[in-house]
């Protein structure tokens, strides 16, 4: 039977057990994660009519290795930072800023890499994060959900046809590269740790 070591994600290596220390780490390591975000947002591979970001590789790792709470809390801090005007997302501040940008055609992506993070977070509390299948397995269901939520909302300002063509379709593939590897990124870092009691 498992032991609530073996349950902890990744993170809990670093953080101290309890008290002020424990808060101020967990503060630092979400500082460190939305900077990790801005920077997967700004890092673009042009494919055809779109721009693909490395953010739901960034999404992924951070909710695999610091687990739900923290995963969800370093994404909403993330969201609180750009609705304060902060150019942290990958169409900022080309295409606006604050909540005006968020509530453009990527507002339900935004969104949705909160529940992503729940999601990636909730299977790394588990223990899933040692294993690269069953970590796919939730990462997958994890960007369904978040595509399905940044589709409707998509669908809802421009229809659709369009939101499948120019919001869905072009991301499958390299989405699903970025599946894999944070799938595989998290279980190979627990294989290089000692083991532990």
């Amino acid at each position: 039977m498992a032991t609530a070591t073996t349950m902890r994600p990744l993170v809990s290596l670093a953080l101290p057990d309890q008290g002020a220390a424990r808060l101020a780490t967990q503060l630092f390591l979400a500082l460190v994660g939305t900077l990790l975000l801005t920077l997967s947002a700004k890092t673009k591979v042009v494919l055809g009519p779109v721009d693909i970001s490395l953010q739901t590789l960034a999404v992924l790792l951070i909710a695999s290795a610091f687990g739900m709470r923290l995963a969800v809390a370093t994404l909403i801090l993330y969201l609180a930072e750009g609705a304060f005007g902060l150019p942290v997302f990958q169409g900022t501040p080309e295409k606006g800023l604050g909540i005006a940008y968020m509530l453009g055609s990527t507002g339900g992506y935004l969104a949705g890499f909160v529940v992503m993070a729940a999601i990636a977070g909730w299977a790394a509390d588990r223990g899933w994060d040692r294993f690269p299948v069953k970590l796919f397995g939730a990462m997958l269901v994890a960007e369904i959900v978040m595509m399905a939520m940044g589709f409707a909302w998509l669908a809802a300002l421009i229809g659709s046809e369009k939101s499948w063509q120019f919001g869905v379709a072009p991301f499958i593939i390299g989405d699903l590269i970025k599946l894999a590897l944070a799938a595989s990124l998290v279980p190979a870092v627990w294989a290089l740790l000692p083991k532990r009691p």
